[in-house]
């Protein structure tokens, strides 16, 4: 039959096994089958397993079972055949027939690599046997553990009866089908929020309801004489146990509605009050609480500003006396962060408590409380204290004291200048006026130009002020070159013959800050925060440019966070600021100072290769951009 050719394709001749093998299968068919009659499986004269036997075998002959042996029915069938068995016809053999040269249907089916390791020609062919193959040995450890049996139906296809985690993961969907998750209706308008908020305000509320101290009558059911509702403009209420009296002793508001007449025609007790509108009920609570309380000031001690300013704007509605005056107290004393100093003076100049004692509170923060006549005491104002600050900064002797400070000023004066605009340079109350600046600076360049002169003529006592006064007057030029006015001083330095004539003259190591100026000037042009006319710019190439040659390996060196890169950009956009005829002179001397100096000198190749086309490619009205080793040619003859 179909299947029976089948199962004989998987083994093709009889398989032959050894005398030990038989031994050994008989034992395991014997103890897993024994409804079935047993066969032993034995050699033609050769096996695939083992060598060649001399003895005479015999051909196998089914044996029965011991009658002492109970019988069992057979297992049933597998409920899912494996899948090289579901394309066989239905009339396959008996579960108990083995095909020859098989141990078992299921060792023919699930192990095929077994078979066909198997010689398809006689066994005599062969008179050693072959190797093991690997899959046999998988085959033989698992029929010696007992899992296979020669005489055992087909292994069932068994299915977990309880899944693992991993299956139950794997397939989620077909054992539990998620439903589709409900659709909810957006929330209408800001009801959701709103609600929100209102379940937190409850619960602080509770809180504070809730957390009286023994032996206080606020909010006593027993002993109160008013019914007091407050009601906030988002629908919140909240109703108060309180005491007439209390309310009218400590609030002129209270003793006008909660006067003796009123409190006649009420009927019944507790009196009905209710307060609407309440901006926070919250705060309004606790200012009701604080009537209550001995010591104001030490009770408000547990509330930070913004609370105290809260407990302040309800107390002076209600002109509560004492509380407005505990809560300037508290203000008064208190540090405040700077996004609360805005609040403070903004509600102490809404509600005019002047005559409750708020002015002493708004010193901290306004000058002209503290001092109506602060123009005539303080000159200009503001800027006398600037300027001020900015000699002591540029007169300081600490190092490291100075950068810090130098840093706040900056800061500061950069603030101003945001806040009042620049208006031509001119001084707007409390920031530093061009004047005042240029005033500062010709001091640090007169101090410059003594101690550089001292230090050409080898008087070194005082050179360590040469950097001291140039780095003064780098960071003077950068606040004027943030404020967009320092054409003046690019005029002015450029324009300091002596000093670059006695440069050479002062050692490298004093001299190369004077060259931080050169190059801090050379970035502005370059960058366009300087604008000056064509003779500023030559007269400042002019003077200063060799100086900032020699001095550049110095400032690379020696600088820390020197930009060297936007230095020479700087550089090579000034020069090509200039006309044709003076780029070519500069920038030839250049190539040669390089070729020489390497990187003791800066690199302004780009600037190079800018003028080089300018002076001669659009010159001679080439319409491409000839290569970059026509151009390398071109300047080695041009040196």
């Amino acid at each position: 039959m179909a299947a029976s050719a089948h199962l004989k394709t998987q083994s093709q001749p009889q398989s032959c096994r050894s005398k030990r093998r038989k031994r050994r299968e008989t034992t395991i068919s014997v103890s897993s089958a024994p409804s079935l009659s047993p066969h032993v499986v034995s050699s033609d004269g050769s096996a695939w397993c083992c060598a060649v036997s001399t003895k005479h075998h015999h051909h196998p002959t089914p044996t029965s079972a011991s009658p002492a042996q109970p019988r069992h029915p057979p297992p049933p069938p597998p409920s899912a055949p494996d899948p090289a068995l579901a394309e066989e016809p239905s009339h396959s053999p008996s579960p108990a027939q083995v095909s020859p040269g098989c141990d078992s249907p299921g060792a023919a089916m699930d192990a095929s690599p077994i078979a066909a390791a198997a010689s398809p020609t006689p066994a005599a062919a062969y008179p050693v046997c072959t190797p093991y193959p690997s899959s046999y040995s998988k085959f033989n450890s698992a029929l010696n553990a007992g899992l296979l049996n020669p005489m055992s139906p087909p292994p069932l296809d068994k299915t977990r009866s309880s899944p693992t985690l991993f299956d139950m993961m794997t397939n989620e969907h077909d054992y539990h089908p998620r439903p589709p998750l409900p659709q909810h209706p957006p929330p209408a308008g800001r009801a959701a929020p709103v609600l929100d908020r209102q379940l937190l305000l409850q619960e602080r509320v509770a809180d504070i309801l809730g957390s009286c101290s023994p032996g206080s009558q606020f909010n006593d059911p027993d002993s109160s004489d008013v019914r007091l509702t407050l009601s906030s403009k988002d629908g919140f209420s909240v109703s108060l146990n309180v005491h007439r009296h209390i309310l009218v002793t400590h609030s002129r508001f209270f003793a006008a509605k909660l006067s003796d007449r009123w409190s006649r025609q009420q009927r019944s007790l507790p009196h009905l009050v209710e307060i609407s509108d309440c901006d926070d009920v919250e705060v309004y609570i606790e200012t009701l609480r604080l009537m209550y309380c001995k010591d104001i000031r030490r009770r408000l001690m547990k509330e930070d500003v913004s609370k105290v300013l809260g407990i302040l704007k309800v107390s002076a509605a209600i002109v509560f006396d004492a509380g407005v005056l505990s809560c300037l107290e508290y203000l008064e004393a208190a540090p405040w962060a700077e996004d609360e100093e805005e609040k403070v003076a903004s509600l102490l100049s809404q509600l005019h408590l002047e005559s409750s004692g708020a002015g002493e509170v708004l010193k901290r923060v306004s000058l002209e409380v503290a001092h109506p006549s602060a123009d005539e005491a303080y000159g200009n104002g503001g800027e006398e204290i600037l300027v001020r600050l900015l000699q002591v900064v540029l007169e300081g002797k600490d190092e490291k004291a100075r950068r810090e400070m130098k840093g706040l000023v900056s800061k500061m004066l950069r603030e101003n200048s945001a806040s009042y605009g620049r208006g031509g340079g001119g001084a707007a109350g409390g920031d530093l006026s061009k004047e005042s600046l240029y005033s500062a600076c010709e001091g640090c360049l007169r101090l410059l130009r003594h101690h550089f002169v001292r230090a050409a003529a080898a008087d070194l006592s005082e050179a360590a002020q040469i950097a001291r006064q140039a780095d003064n007057l780098h960071w003077i030029l950068d606040i004027l070159i943030d404020r967009q006015i320092a054409d003046e001083f690019l005029w002015t330095w450029a324009a300091q013959a002596e000093l670059s004539e006695a440069h050479s003259k002062v050692p490298a190591i004093h001299r190369y800050e004077v060259s931080r100026v050169t190059a801090r000037l050379f970035v502005g042009v370059g960058k366009g925060q300087i604008l000056v006319s064509k003779e500023a710019r030559c007269l400042l190439l002019g003077t200063w440019l060799d100086p900032f040659y020699e001095d550049f390996g110095w400032m690379r060196r020696a600088c820390k966070g020197l930009d060297r890169h936007l230095i020479e950009d700087g550089l090579a956009n000034t020069i090509l600021t200039l006309p044709l005829a003076v780029q070519q002179e500069i920038l030839l001397a250049w190539f040669d100072r390089f070729l020489n100096s390497g990187d003791d000198c800066p690199n302004i190749q780009r600037g190079f290769e800018v003028w080089w086309r300018r002076a001669f490619w659009r010159r001679n009205g080439e319409p491409e951009r000839p290569p970059q080793l026509r151009l390398a040619a071109v300047c080695e003859n041009s040196s």
